[in-house]
Parts: structure tokens; C-alpha cells; sequence
């Protein structure tokens, strides 16, 4: 009995130092995954996605009501409209006084030359000269008072106008837009759901390329370098294997499990580093897939 249970041990501990030998590094296959949330509140209108579609960026997938904000935006719009026709008419307004300086500087004139030919007084010379005047600086007040109201009228348009800014800006935001070319992995809402700012409305990840993260100990560590080539296995059948190329995206500066004290060469070697292998997907890799890699010699 205690035969058969030494040469079990030796059988399997052969099978795993085969095993070992094999590949210099084993883990598993993830994704950058991105989560799509609702960037506006209010019902969920439509919401085109189902796990394992395939969405472009810049898809546009659902909406979320937007009925009170076009209402309020149409609010504004009219407001604008209102205040904009209480702008004065400038120069209308100021034709009538532009006519009446302009007689006012003839009459001037004239005066002057019958003063010149002693058939008028200084006096009167001096009425045209003072009407001119007062023409001139009821023009300048009044195009003052004008340009004031209408800077106010303006800054009030110019308010309303950041309102209806800020509303559209809303309005774009209640469109569910995929951020990312991927293949959806989750869905979280559905359609006729209450969404509130930053609700989770589904995940996403682009798998035409994927990663996987294996685990190196310490003493392989200077047998790789970022952007080395490296090969890829995954399971094909229980006694097969599908390869793949691999490139070295990433190496953790820092080691994992590492013991309180390291006094030893041999202790080292217990130290294990992250490792990224970016790999093409031809679409037999999956999230959580295993895989093994071995060192381009």
C-alpha cells in the first residue's frame, strides 16, 4: 500500500514539474471594460442594447424624456423674442433731433453772414449758436439713455441665451451615446426606467484586442521587457492548444505576496510581478478564459 501511494506521489509530482516546465507563466484573460451611465434624469424613452452586441462609438442606442426640457427651452425662446422687440429703434430716434440740428447749423450759418453784413444782431447770431448747442447735446443724451437700454435689453438676451445653452446641452445628454467600439457584457436598465444622473445603463468592452495577466516570480523578472514578443496558449481540447502572438503591454513595478523579510536568493524568487499580454482576438478568446505564455527565445 505504501507502494502504491509513493509511486502516485512521484507520478504526480512529475506531471506537475512537466507541467511547470512548460510554460514560464500562467493567467487569466480580461478586458478594459467601460461602464455607460445616464448623463441625464428622467424616463427611459429607449434603450437599443442587448449583451453580445456590438456597438460602434458615437452610436446613438436610447433616449431619456426629454419633453420638459424642450418646453422649457420653447419657455426661453419666447422670452428671448419678447425682450429683443423692447430694443429701441437708435437711429430713428435720433433722426428727428439729426433733422433738426441740421436746419438748427443752417440757420447758424446764415445768421452769421447777416451779422457780417450788419442786417441781424450779435444777439440773434448768439440764439442760433446756443440752439445748435442744445440740439446737439439733447442728441448726445439721448443716444446715451439708448445705448444703455439697450446693453440691459442685450444682458438680459444674453442670459436667456446661456439658459437655452445649458438646455440644449441637457437635450444632448438625454441621447444614450456608446462611448467605445466594444461588444456589451452587461446590461443594467431597461427601457421605462426611472434614470438619474450617473445611473449604470450598461457595461462595455472592446475585445478585438484583450489582455491577458499572468504572474512572473522574481527570478524570470530580467527575462522580460515591455513590448516583447511572447507566445500565447489557450485551451483548444483537453490535449490541445491554440496559439496565439502576444506583446508585453505592462510589467508592475511592485511585487505581490512578498514575505515580511527576504534574507534569501531563494526567498527572492518567491516575489511575483503582473505581467500584461496584449493579444489579438480573433474571437475565441473570452473574459476569465485561461492562458499560459511562454518566453520568445
Amino acid at each position: 500500500m505504501k507502494k502504491i501511494v509513493l509511486i502516485t506521489i512521484v507520478t504526480l509530482a512529475i506531471s506537475c514539474s512537466g507541467t511547470k516546465d512548460e510554460f514560464d507563466a500562467t493567467g487569466t484573460f480580461e478586458a478594459v471594460e467601460t461602464i455607460i451611465s445616464a448623463e441625464a434624469g428622467g424616463i427611459i424613452k429607449e434603450l437599443k442594447v442587448e449583451e453580445g452586441n456590438a456597438l460602434k462609438e458615437g452610436q446613438v442606442v436610447g433616449y431619456i424624456d426629454t419633453i420638459q426640457l424642450s418646453l422649457k427651452r420653447d419657455q426661453l425662446l419666447a422670452q428671448i423674442k419678447a425682450t429683443q422687440s423692447k430694443k429701441p429703434d437708435i437711429n430713428s430716434q435720433l433722426d428727428v433731433y439729426r433733422e433738426q440740428l441740421k436746419q438748427a447749423r443752417i440757420d447758424e450759418k446764415r445768421m452769421r453772414n447777416l451779422v457780417k453784413a450788419d442786417a441781424a444782431t450779435r444777439k440773434q447770431l448768439d440764439d442760433a449758436t446756443t440752439n445748435v448747442s442744445v440740439i446737439q447735446k439733447q442728441i448726445n443724451a439721448l443716444q446715451k439713455q439708448l445705448d444703455i437700454n439697450t446693453t440691459g435689453i442685450n444682458e438680459d438676451t444674453r442670459t436667456l441665451k446661456v439658459q437655452v445653452d445649458q438646455i440644449n446641452d441637457q437635450l444632448a445628454k438625454s441621447k444614450i451615446v456608446n462611448k467605445i467600439n466594444g461588444t456589451v457584457l452587461t446590461k443594467y436598465a431597461e427601457m421605462g426606467e426611472m434614470a438619474i444622473i450617473g445611473k449604470p445603463l450598461y457595461k462595455i468592452a472592446d475585445l478585438s484586442t484583450i489582455i491577458l495577466r499572468v504572474y512572473i516570480t522574481g527570478d524570470q523578472l530580467p527575462s522580460i521587457k515591455i513590448n516583447d514578443k511572447v507566445q500565447v496558449f489557450v485551451d483548444a481540447t483537453n490535449k490541445t492548444y491554440k496559439e496565439y502572438g502576444g506583446i508585453v503591454e505592462w510589467i508592475s513595478d511592485k511585487a505581490e505576496f512578498t514575505p515580511k523579510t527576504i534574507q534569501t536568493k531563494d526567498e527572492r524568487a518567491n516575489l511575483v510581478y503582473a505581467v500584461k499580454i496584449r493579444v489579438k482576438n480573433d474571437g475565441y478568446l473570452k473574459i476569465g478564459m485561461y492562458g499560459e505564455i511562454k518566453f520568445s527565445k
